[in-house]
Parts: structure tokens; C-alpha cells; sequence
């Protein structure tokens, strides 16, 4: 029991820290700067309007925040849901570059949504 609770923290943290990293290396590209991590030219093209990078990139900083503080961590992991897909399915179909780091993504955040299935259970009852 005591090890499940260490891989959860340890993947929380994981998860946070990325989205994070993430969501302030994105700020650098809003405001003209050069990032501190490469980004993927492809993706860039996708966010032809700024705002969408803003949202996107606010939404990474915010459940980041939330998940490194282990607040409302089942909310967290809702919105980060379409944006981890979609950056899965850009680096499966689109750009491979970083296709390692994003599938070990994809596996903690699955590991997480399991752990705190129990949030997600009233979503899929049938109800009268």
C-alpha cells in the first residue's frame, strides 16, 4: 500500500512538472522569445492564432499548479484529457520527435486517472 502511494505521488509530480515546463516554455513563444526547449515546428503551425496558444498553454499552467499542490487533482486530469490526446495523436501521426517522452506521458497520466478512478464513476451511472 505504502509503494502504490509513493507511484502516485511520484507520477503526480511527474506530470505536474512536465505541464508545467510546458505551459512557461509556450509563454516564451506568445511573447516572441526563444524558448528554452525546442518546439515542434509542426505543432507551432497548428496555433496559426495566438489566443489559441494562450488558452492552451494557461490551461498546462494551471493543472500543473493544481497537480503539484494535490488539489482538485480529478479536475486536473478532465482538462488535461483533450490536450494530452491531442499531443499524442500530433507526435504519433505528425512529428516523432518526441514520441518517447509523450507515450511515458500517456502512461503516468493513464496510471493517474486509474488510481483516482473513483471520481470518475457517477460520470458513466445511469441515471433515472
Amino acid at each position: 500500500m505504502r509503494l502504490k502511494k509513493i507511484i502516485t505521488h511520484t507520477a503526480r509530480i511527474f506530470l505536474g512538472l512536465v505541464f508545467l515546463v510546458a505551459g512557461i516554455n509556450g509563454y516564451f513563444v506568445i511573447f516572441g522569445q526563444e524558448p528554452f526547449i525546442a518546439n515542434s515546428p509542426e505543432a507551432m503551425k497548428l496555433f496559426e492564432f495566438k489566443y489559441l496558444l494562450i488558452v492552451e498553454k494557461s490551461l498546462e499552467i494551471i493543472c500543473s499548479v493544481l497537480l503539484l499542490s494535490n488539489r482538485f487533482i480529478p479536475l486536473s486530469l478532465t482538462v488535461l484529457a483533450p490536450l494530452i490526446t491531442n499531443i499524442f495523436l500530433l507526435h504519433l501521426f505528425v512529428d516523432h520527435s518526441l514520441l518517447p517522452l509523450v507515450t511515458v506521458l500517456v502512461i503516468v497520466y493513464v496510471y493517474l486517472l486509474y488510481q483516482f478512478r473513483q471520481n470518475f464513476k457517477s460520470i458513466f451511472e445511469k441515471k433515472p
